[in-house]
C-alpha cells in the first residue's frame, strides 16, 4: 500500500481507503455484517488506514467502530459525516445555515456518532451537504473550532454535493476547511476543471468517492441489469442508462485495448493519477472487493497516452430528473 498526505493536515492516509456506505444496509442490498467485518479486517491487513462512514449510513458507524477498536494498534483514521438538520440534499439556494447546520445539531450528531462507534474522536468530521452561501454565516465554524479544541475531531471537511464540484470553491478558498470529499471518475471529470487546482493551491485534502460510478465502471452493468426497487441503484441506473453505460464502457476498453474485467482497475488508477487526490474510497463489501481494489496501490500509474484517451470519455449526465 502506498500513502499520501491529506492536504496540509499532517495526516498520512492510504491512497486506497475504505468506503463504508454499503456495509450499513442503508441503500445497498446484499451486505451482511459478518462479511463486512471480514472485509474491513482484510483491508487493514493490506495497509488501508482510512475508513469513511457517516451518521446516515445505517449501522456503518457501529460496524466500523467495532473493527477500529479491535485494531487499535493499527491507528486507523476514521471519517464520518453529520447530516443536515433539515435532511435536504443538495442544499437549495437561499437556505439559512441555521436550518442545516446549527451548532447544537452539529454537536448532538457528533456525540451520537461517537457513541455508535465507541470512539473518543473522529479524524475527519464532514458536513454531508454544502452551500457556499454559508461561508461567513451561522455558528457552524465556531462550533467546529470548539470541537477541534476539545479533541473530539481532528479535521473539518465537507462532502461536496453530488456532481456539483463548483459548490464548494468559496469554502476551499476561505482557508477554513481541511478536506473535501467529491465524486470523480472517468465519466464525471468535472472536479479537474476548478476544484482540484483550488485544493492544491490552498492545501485542502481531496477524498474521492464514486470512483467506480456506483458499479458502472466495473464492467458488470449491461443493458439487462436490474436492481431491487429498494436498492438505490434502481434509481441511479434507471431507464436505458444501463445500456448507455455498457456502450460507453465497451468504447473505453476498446480504445485502451484492455479486457472488460480490467475497467475497474483502470478507473481507480485514473482517479489516483490526479496529484490533488489524497485517497479514493471505493465501496467494499467483501474480501474479494478489498483484495481487488487494494492491489491497484502498486505505484504503476496510467500513462500520459492512456490519460489522454480517457479525457475523451467524459460524460455529462442529468442525475436529477
Amino acid at each position: 500500500m502506498r500513502y499520501r498526505e491529506l492536504g496540509r493536515s499532517g495526516l498520512t492516509v492510504s491512497e486506497i481507503g475504505y468506503g463504508a456506505w454499503g456495509i450499513g444496509a442503508s441503500g445497498w442490498i446484499g451486505a451482511t455484517e459478518d462479511e463486512s467485518v471480514r472485509a474491513l479486517h482484510r483491508a487493514i491487513d493490506l495497509g488501508v488506514n482510512f475508513i469513511d462512514t457517516a451518521r446516515g449510513y445505517g449501522e456503518s458507524e457501529r460496524i466500523v467502530g467495532r473493527v477500529v477498536r479491535e485494531r487499535a494498534a493499527d491507528e486507523i483514521r476514521v471519517a464520518t459525516k453529520v447530516p443536515p438538520r433539515n435532511r435536504v440534499w443538495p442544499a437549495p439556494g437561499g437556505l439559512d445555515p441555521a436550518e442545516a447546520f446549527p451548532g447544537s445539531h452539529i454537536r448532538e450528531s457528533l456525540e451520537t456518532s461517537l457513541l455508535a462507534a465507541g470512539l473518543d474522536h473522529f479524524d475527519v468530521f464532514q458536513f454531508h451537504v454544502w452551500s457556499d452561501e454559508w461561508v461567513g454565516r451561522g455558528d457552524w465554524l465556531e462550533t467546529v473550532a470548539e470541537l477541534k479544541r476539545q479533541g473530539k475531531i481532528r479535521l473539518f471537511g465537507v462532502s461536496v454535493n453530488d456532481h456539483q464540484p463548483g459548490s464548494v470553491l468559496d469554502l476551499v478558498r476561505s482557508g477554513v476547511v481541511d478536506t473535501v470529499q467529491v465524486i470523480h471518475n472517468i465519466f464525471d471529470q468535472s472536479p479537474t476543471d476548478e476544484l482540484f487546482p483550488a485544493c492544491q493551491e490552498h492545501g485542502v485534502g481531496v477524498i474521492v468517492r464514486v470512483a467506480l460510478d456506483e458499479g458502472g465502471l466495473t464492467g458488470r452493468i449491461t443493458s439487462d441489469t436490474t436492481f431491487p426497487e429498494d436498492d438505490f441503484r434502481s434509481r441511479y441506473f434507471r431507464g436505458d442508462r444501463p445500456a448507455q453505460v455498457e456502450r460507453r464502457v465497451n468504447a473505453i476498453t476498446a480504445a485502451l485495448d484492455i479486457a472488460p474485467d480490467e475497467i475497474a482497475e483502470t478507473a481507480l488508477r485514473y482517479v489516483l493519477s490526479a496529484p490533488a487526490v489524497s485517497t479514493v474510497i471505493p465501496g467494499m463489501r467483501s474480501v474479494r472487493n478489498v483484495e481487488r481494489n487494494t492491489a491497484v496501490s502498486d505505484g504503476n500509474p496510467l500513462t500520459a497516452e492512456q490519460l489522454a484517451v480517457l479525457a475523451g470519455h467524459r460524460w455529462q449526465r442529468n442525475f436529477y430528473s
